[in-house]
C-alpha cells in the first residue's frame, strides 16, 4: 500500500505516523523540505500543489492520497484530480468548507438546535473570541472586559464570540459516508495557557450516559454535514451538559494517535478501507477494554521543562520516533535538538489511568535528572468563572 500525505506539519505527522503503523509506504508531499513529518516518511517530494496536471502526474503511482493541510487552493486542486479519476482522495471538500468556517458551523448548530455556549451579548464575561477561519487555537482570545470587544463586535462576520465555559473539554471522531457512520473513542483534552491542546487522555472519564449522547451528537452532525470521510467534534462539559464547541471535517492531530494506543483502532487505515476498499466496518471500540493512555507535548529549554500545546512541535523541524524514550512507550522527538533545547511528544499506555500517570511522572522526573532541570511548568488557561467579571 502506497499512500501520499500532502502537508508535512502536525496533521501530516499524525497521518504519517498512523500510516507507518499500518505498514504502508509513505510519500510526503510539501513545498518546504524541512517539516515535522519528514522523519516519519519513506520518500519525500518537495512540491507545491498548484497545477492539476502536475499534481496528478506526481501522485499517479500512489494508492491513496490523504490531505494533511488546510490550504483551500491546494485542496481544490486535489479534489479536481480526484473527480477526474486521477487519484483516490480521502477527503470531503464540501464538508471541509462548511466546517472550516466557525460562523457557518454555528449557523448549522443553531438550525439543528444542539447545545452550544451562549453567544455575546447574551452571556456574561469572560468570553472567547474565535476567528472564523483559523484552525485550532490560532487567533483565539480570552476577553475579560467589554471595552476589549469593540474590534470584534464590529466585524461579526469574521469572528464567533461566545461565553467561556470552564468545564473539561472532550473530543470524538466520527468516520463514514451517508448511511454508515461510526463514532470512535471519546478523549479528554487539556489546554495550555493559550488554549492550545497540550495533553490528551484516552479513554475520557465521562459518565456513560453523557458519552452515549456525545456519540449520538457526533453521528447527527455527520449526517447534517453529509460527511464522506472523518470529522472531529469537540465539546465542553459545563453545568451538567455537553456544549458543542466546533467541528472539523479533516483528519485531526493528536487524538487519533491517542485512540490508536488505547484501542488499536487506526483511523488512517479506516480511511483506506472507506475510500479504497469500498466500505468500513464498525471499529469495535468497547468501553472498559481500552488501555489508558496519556499523550502530551513537552519542551526542554535551559533549566526548565514545560508542557505546552502542540504548536511547539511545529517549530523544530523533522521529528523522529523513539520507542522507550525515558520510559515512554514511544515518543516523537525533535531531530535537531540543541543541547538542552528540544521538544518531544510522549505517549504512555497502561492498564489504568493511575498506572499511566505514575509512569508519566517517573519519565518527567527522569528527564529532569538527566538534563539537570530544576523547574517543571504545567500551566493551563488562567481565567475567572463566567459572571465573575463585568463590563
Amino acid at each position: 500500500m502506497r499512500v501520499a500525505i500532502v502537508g508535512g506539519k502536525l496533521q501530516g505527522v499524525e497521518a504519517a505516523y498512523l500510516a507507518k503503523k499500518a505498514g504502508w509506504e509513505v510519500l510526503l508531499v510539501d513545498r518546504r523540505p524541512q517539516v515535522p513529518a519528514v522523519g516519519l516518511c519513506d520518500r519525500q517530494a518537495v512540491f507545491a500543489v498548484a497545477s492539476e496536471r502536475d499534481t496528478a502526474g506526481m501522485l499517479a503511482d500512489t494508492d491513496l492520497v490523504i490531505p494533511a493541510l488546510e490550504d483551500l487552493p491546494a485542496l481544490r486542486v486535489l479534489s479536481a484530480c480526484a473527480r477526474a479519476g486521477d487519484i483516490r482522495l480521502a477527503f470531503d471538500l464540501d464538508a471541509f468548507r462548511l466546517t472550516a468556517s466557525k460562523v457557518r458551523s454555528n449557523r448549522l448548530f443553531q438550525r439543528l438546535g444542539v447545545p452550544v455556549p451562549a453567544k455575546w451579548p447574551h452571556c456574561d464575561l469572560p468570553v472567547i473570541v474565535k476567528p472564523d477561519r483559523a484552525s485550532g487555537s490560532r487567533g483565539v482570545r480570552l476577553i475579560t472586559r467589554a471595552r476589549q470587544l469593540a474590534p470584534y463586535t464590529s466585524r461579526s462576520s469574521e469572528y464567533v464570540i461566545e461565553a467561556f465555559a470552564p468545564g473539561p473539554t472532550f473530543s470524538i471522531e466520527v468516520l463514514g459516508v451517508p448511511g454508515r457512520y461510526h463514532a470512535l473513542q471519546v478523549t479528554a483534552l487539556e489546554m495550555d495557557a493559550g488554549f492550545d491542546c497540550k495533553r490528551v487522555w484516552a479513554p475520557a472519564e465521562l459518565e456513560v450516559g453523557l458519552r452515549r449522547r456525545f456519540e449520538e451528537l457526533a453521528v447527527r452532525l455527520a449526517r447534517a454535514v453529509g460527511l464522506k470521510g472523518v470529522m472531529d467534534v469537540e465539546v465542553v462539559h459545563n453545568g451538567g451538559e455537553l456544549a458543542l464547541l466546533e467541528i472539523d471535517a479533516r483528519l485531526p492531530s493528536q487524538t487519533p494517535t491517542a485512540v490508536y494506543w488505547s484501542t488499536g483502532v487506526n483511523m488512517v487505515a479506516m480511511l483506506e478501507r472507506l475510500f479504497v476498499g469500498g466500505g468500513v466496518s464498525p471499529p469495535g471500540v468497547c468501553t472498559g477494554r481500552e488501555r489508558a493512555v496519556v499523550y502530551e507535548h513537552i519542551r526542554v529549554d535551559g533549566t526548565r521543562l514545560e508542557t505546552a500545546g502542540e504548536h511547539i512541535m511545529a517549530e523544530r523541524g523533522p521529528l523522529e520516533v523513539k520507542p522507550g524514550f525515558f520510559g515512554a512507550d514511544e515518543a516523537l522527538v525533535s531531530s535537531r535538538s540543541r543541547g538542552s533545547d528540544w521538544v518531544a511528544t510522549l505517549v504512555f499506555a497502561d492498564r489504568d489511568r493511575p498506572a499511566v500517570r505514575s509512569r508519566r511522572d517517573a519519565a518527567i522526573a527522569a528527564i529532569c535528572r538527566h538534563c539537570g532541570l530544576d523547574t517543571v511548568i504545567d500551566a493551563g488557561p488562567a481565567v475567572a468563572e463566567p459572571g465573575a467579571l463585568r463590563p
